[in-house]
């Protein structure tokens, strides 16, 4: 996954290009399109992907290393979260549990400006339980909770607390700088296009770095060692990015699904397939509101905020037994009836094997009028659920977070490689600053027309598909244009001025 994979100097075996012999003393002719150059054995793709993985490593890296270092901070925050909260989230494990109802009556004496909306019990010994409220203290979006101490009543402390995944104040500021560096939509672009360039700069550089002649087998898996200066640098650029390549493209797909363009698509294609994620109905009557919410990523709120529930109501204790009756038990979450709808109680361990089971409770009766369990869901919405929740760092819990956190430090490491692999490049001779040369162009004319119109027709789907992927990709074609038509005006000489324009002018070999 290297951002290049040419330098000055280097045998074919370095990076799949010949090193540039001196000037013959007769001129060589062009390659015609739809022939191969270089050494038997190497693929018509290979110069394609070597520019293409060039361009957008050296354009696009900058967003993938913000990704990876906000990446690495929120895959941390997780445990971090624990320590800076402890007090709020955990208390002295006392004699007996309070009913539900004390707990939350404590909640709202504390905060009697504020509609409790959902709540989420003490799960094992020693936790608090969250009661959630709406509250002009916290901004839109987010929800004041209240930390309840189970054995006593008493108030631990108030947090803001946002979206299913309860991310408090720190793990919130982390993913906000994740996903649009906290400004606004503006900044879901810069997100959206590192997500959309990942997989395609991934598996790009595996074939590269799959497709080169080495010497030993070894040397795919394991950095060289007799390696020096570039090659050693290249060496651990593939070999990292080798081992790295699928959860990198893992990461893209996931992050994908709740960007703001290719989300779209990927929702609407979802959908089509049958894989749209269910959710339980808490309706008491047709065309009452529904209690359930999507079980995605990024649910903002509540079902029910804003509103009370009018009419019989048998009492958050009684709803949760209903639910545990039938099997909705463990780590949950209630979301309070509102008017027209009943109980929701809802497992919420992400953890594998997931606990995400959920049933609608009536609230004057009882009654469970709704129920769904994970495993009726669709295949697809299994495995966006679990592919969400793999990103997110909590479906094998602390491993899942290290091994994001392994895979945000290896990207890094690829970006930093890929860059002094460039830089490494650049003429030492130059008396100004010079950077590192780029990839030779004209790769495309290489193709035979049997390849180029299928790899067209996919960058078609694919930049169709992935909007900002698209986008970005023309820009780097008008842009790769532009450079030739500079090069070749900066190559060739002007002829004198009575001398028509070329006529005596030196052919410029090579030109793009």
């Amino acid at each position: 996954m290297s951002i290049d994979a040419q330098s000055k100097g280097t045998t074919p075996a370095d990076d799949g290009i010949p090193t540039p012999a001196p000037a013959p003393t007769e001129p060589t002719p062009e390659p015609k399109p739809g022939t191969t150059s270089g050494p038997a054995g190497r693929g018509t793709l290979r110069p394609l992907l070597l520019r293409l993985h060039f361009y957008a490593g050296l354009l696009v890296a900058p967003l993938l290393l913000v990704a990876a270092v906000s990446g690495l901070l929120y895959a941390l925050s997780f445990q971090a979260e624990k320590l800076v909260y402890r007090d709020e989230l955990r208390t002295s494990v006392g004699e007996r549990v309070l009913p539900l109802s004390d707990q939350v009556a404590a909640a709202r004496e504390a905060n009697p400006d504020g509609t409790v909306t959902a709540v989420w019990p003490s799960y094992e010994d020693g936790a608090t339980t969250r009661v959630l409220m709406t509250s002009p203290e916290v901004d839109e979006g987010l929800s004041l909770a209240v930390f309840v101490d189970p054995y006593t009543a008493e108030v631990r402390g108030e947090l803001a607390s946002y979206g299913s995944s309860g991310a408090l104040p720190l793990r919130t500021w982390l993913s906000r700088l994740h996903v649009d560096l906290h400004l606004g939509e503006l900044g879901r672009h810069y997100s959206e296009l590192a997500a959309s360039w990942l997989w395609v700069v991934a598996l790009g550089g595996l074939l590269l770095w799959v497709g080169r002649r080495r010497r030993a087998r070894r040397d795919l898996v394991l950095p060289d060692r007799t390696a020096t200066g570039r090659r050693r640098t290249l060496s651990r650029h593939g070999v990292v990015g080798l081992w790295a390549v699928t959860g990198l493209v893992l990461i893209s797909a996931t992050g994908l699904t709740w960007s703001r363009y290719a989300g779209e698509n990927i929702g609407a294609l979802q959908d089509r397939l049958g894989g749209a994620t269910p959710a339980v109905s808490a309706a008491l009557s047709p065309g009452a509101g529904d209690g359930g919410g999507h079980e995605g990523h990024g649910d903002g709120g509540h079902a029910g905020h804003g509103a009370s529930h009018e009419g019989a109501d048998f009492g958050i204790d009684n709803a949760v037994a209903a639910a545990r009756g039938h099997g909705v038990d463990g780590r949950i979450a209630v979301t309070l009836p509102a008017d027209g709808t009943g109980y929701v109680v809802k497992e919420t361990d992400n953890e594998y094997p997931v606990h995400l089971d959920a049933v609608a409770v009536d609230p004057a009766d009882g009654r469970v009028i709704d129920e769904l369990r994970f495993d009726d869901y669709p295949l697809l919405a299994k495995a966006t659920r679990l592919g969400i929740d793999v990103h997110m760092g909590v479906l094998f819990g602390v491993v899942n977070q290290l091994a994001l956190a392994g895979l945000m430090v290896a990207l890094i490491l690829l970006v930093v490689w890929g860059y002094r692999m460039w830089w490494l490049r650049r003429p030492t001779k130059d008396a100004r600053l010079s950077f590192g040369r780029p990839v030779p162009r004209g790769a495309w004319r290489r193709l035979p027309v049997t390849a180029l119109l299928p790899v067209a027709a996919v960058a078609a789907v694919a930049g169709w598909f992935v909007p900002l992927l698209g986008i970005s990709l023309l820009v780097f074609l008008a842009l790769d244009l532009a450079l030739g038509a500079l090069s070749k005006a900066r190559k060739t000489p002007a002829g004198p001025p009575d001398t028509p324009s070329g006529a005596d002018a030196p052919s410029v070999t090579g030109a793009p």
